[in-house]
């Protein structure tokens, strides 16, 4: 199984691809290829183009939730790919908001589900478990086993603008020889969370965690303590990227950015 980050927060110095504060992962199972969140602007595709990736065979995307630096690219998807099928978690049509000193800015996919029925697009939800074919699925309604780690509550959702509690976030987990590989986008329910219950779930170790943690701006003792909880949940490989903060991210040495290729074990 191969992951190619057609789109992240960074690049290398002299790379000619586009960075932006966002997230799109082609994901290539050896079956089946698909996109795993689209970036803010499309410029992910523009990326895709120039790295030779071909999307015209891809007729699904995954969205993990509907914040604009995740979902707002996928209307540039049409572009190149025949998208049949998205797949996003419950309440993904909320609309999302952060609190600023001003009132609220919205920070949704900037599309709703006429725009899906006017092209003939089909949504499929995953409330918790769904399995997209062997070795390959999507999870969420994920439960909160670690106090400390809250949503922040600038985050707000809605017309009555309530704390955002998150529950369209979905994450993939991929099967491999080694364990399980958790691809995590944002991880706003909490990275715990998220892998101590896809361990219970599938009662199967956990080998690699990619993707975002949300952790910037994190005090050192949550860094820390994050890390170490991890480890005791058996986590070998950790790969962060897009939200996950320097400081956090500083502690290992595989860094990812656009243009990465992650072959997983």
């Amino acid at each position: 199984m191969i992951l190619k980050i057609l789109i992240e927060n960074t690049k290398r110095e002299s790379s000619e691809l586009i960075a932006e504060h966002g997230l799109s992962i082609l994901v290539d199972t050896g079956r089946t290829k698909f996109i795993f969140d689209c970036g803010h602007t499309g410029a992910a595709f523009d990326n895709a183009k120039f790295l030779g990736v071909d999307l015209r065979g891809i007729n699904f995307a995954v969205l993990s939730h509907s914040h604009y630096d995740h979902a707002g690219g996928f209307v540039r998807l049409l572009d190149f790919a025949p998208i049949e099928t998205i797949y996003t978690g419950e309440n993904f049509w909320e609309e999302k908001f952060s609190r600023t000193e001003d009132g609220f800015k919205y920070r949704g996919c900037g599309f709703d589900e006429k725009f899906l029925s006017a092209r003939g697009i089909e949504q499929k939800i995953c409330r918790d478990v769904l399995e997209l074919e062997e070795n390959c699925w999507l999870v969420g309604n994920f439960k909160r086993r670690y106090n400390f780690e809250t949503i922040p509550k600038k985050f707000v959702r809605g017309e009555k603008k309530l704390p955002d509690d998150f529950s369209d976030e979905i994450i993939l987990v991929l099967r491999g020889r080694k364990g399980l590989t958790i691809v995590t986008a944002c991880a706003h329910s909490g990275i715990l969370n998220i892998v101590a219950d896809v361990k219970a779930r599938f009662s199967a170790p956990i080998h690699t965690v990619i993707g975002g943690f949300h952790l910037t701006g994190a005090k050192p003792e949550r860094i820390l303590c994050t890390i170490d909880e991890l480890k005791i949940l058996g986590v070998k490989k950790i790969l962060p990227c897009h939200c996950s903060g320097e400081e956090f991210t500083k502690n290992f040495s595989d860094r990812i950015l656009t243009g990465s290729i992650i072959v997983l074990e």
